[in-house]
């Protein structure tokens, strides 16, 4: 009999379940999914890391691969909305049904090992993956990758975005740590893309150790842009007149052109055609980054969280609001640089409205308050009860033709998608 019948009340037992939120470690997760899975079989997989772009490359393999008619699945946290957005089978959220009865098969296998939130839910994509007949399977690492839930799998490519500071509590306090702790989903004689030609050398240094088959941007393959277009290289293989990526933002291109090494590296078993590319490139979606709703004043909703995704969050409003007066609805967690990406955008925005979140991470607006005191930064909006009390109080100061804009954590989006989409 199962211990639960709703997907709401899984998902409160998980959270609780486990003595740690954040176990980094793959012996109690690997020793479950052995008893579910004892030949290991899989489909083809696509590990995806990185600091910041795991969404988006997801996102953009998910489409390409679908446009070629593939059955794929996506695995990627954290959710907007829904828990349910983070298991999709042919660009659909599995239901709570089919969540609810992998949960249930996994908790009668387990025994005594206690599972993390993320574990449970990794294993129940998994499962229901293995069930579904793919093609390929896409999974995102959730936290590092050498230790990441996901990391039980073997790619059949491996990709990582950028390396940036972000969880030193558990990665290491420089990027050369934290690029060692990422390279752990490379393995022997696989493919392993990296999609940034600034990368920390130990990401390379690791892959190269291994005996991995390094593919790096600006080396084995590079973009470049044509106005209206653009084009993608890697040796003899090249795509021209490609259609801006459908995310925007200097950084899509290396995600694009990362998810273009990968999906070449899986040709000769996943073939895929150039109008496939042009259509997934063009029909990617995400919700939460640089999404930009219309009306008057625009909102702009963007879940970047560490000074690398707040730097290329910069970069955006350069170039599409260079001269808009911006009104920001902020709060972040507190294990994050709030300084730092306070500093980066001072220039940029006019007033500031801290909004309370209800999470136990979430950074209290009085502790982000005392961070503008100490940038002797006084344009700042406090005391609102919830986030759309902040909201609102944005909403009012601006003008029509201004910009609102809502951005520093997941959380924070989803409460404004929750409420006012």
């Amino acid at each position: 009999m199962a211990r639960f019948d709703s997907l709401q009340a899984w998902l409160a037992w998980q959270e609780q379940l486990h003595p740690r939120s954040i176990d980094l470690g793959l012996a109690r997760v690997a020793g479950v999914y052995q008893k579910l899975n004892p030949t290991q079989t899989k489909p083809l997989t696509v590990t995806v890391g990185g600091t910041n772009g795991k969404g988006s490359c997801v996102a953009v393999l998910e489409a390409v691969y679908r446009a070629q008619g593939y059955k794929v699945g996506a695995y990627t946290s954290p959710h907007i909305l829904r828990y349910n957005e983070r298991i999709r089978i042919d660009g659909r959220a599995v239901d709570d049904v089919d969540i609810c009865r992998v949960f249930s098969q996994i908790d009668a296998v387990r025994g005594d090992t206690s599972l993390s939130y993320f574990e449970f839910g990794t294993l129940a994509a998994l499962c229901l993956f293995a069930e579904a007949g793919l093609d390929v399977q896409l999974l995102e690492v959730g936290l590092g990758g050498r230790l990441d839930a996901v990391n039980i799998v073997d790619p059949d490519v491996a990709v990582v975005t950028t390396i940036a500071l972000d969880h030193v509590d558990w990665l290491g306090n420089t990027v050369e740590a934290i690029g060692r702790e990422k390279a752990g989903i490379f393995r022997r004689s696989v493919p392993a893309v990296i999609g940034d030609a600034a990368a920390p050398a130990s990401l390379r240094q690791v892959a190269e150790q291994i005996g991995a088959e390094v593919y790096q941007l600006g080396q084995a393959f590079s973009y470049r842009k044509l106005g209206e277009t653009w084009e993608w290289r890697a040796g003899d293989r090249a795509y021209c007149d490609l259609p801006t990526p459908a995310f925007k933002g200097e950084h899509q291109y290396r995600n694009a052109a990362a998810v273009l090494m990968a999906v070449s590296a899986l040709q000769d078993r996943l073939p895929v055609g150039e109008l496939a590319i042009r259509t997934g490139l063009l029909r990617a979606s995400l919700l939460g980054r640089f999404q930009l709703v219309d009306g008057k004043p625009r909102i702009l909703l963007d879940v970047g969280h560490n000074p690398q995704a707040v730097g290329t969050l910069v970069e955006y409003l350069s170039d599409y609001f260079p001269d808009i007066t911006i009104y920001a609805v902020f709060a972040m967690m507190r294990d994050k640089d709030i300084a730092t990406v306070v500093e980066m955008m001072r220039e940029r925005v006019t007033t500031w409205y801290l909004a309370p979140l209800d999470n136990p991470r979430a950074a209290e607006p009085e502790l982000v308050e005392s961070y503008f005191r100490q940038l002797d930064m006084a344009n700042v909006e406090t005391g609102f009860a919830d986030f759309s009390a902040a909201f609102q109080a944005a909403l009012a100061a601006a003008g029509p033709d201004e910009l609102v804009l809502v951005f520093g954590s997941f959380f924070l989006v989803s409460e404004y998608l929750a409420k006012f989409s």
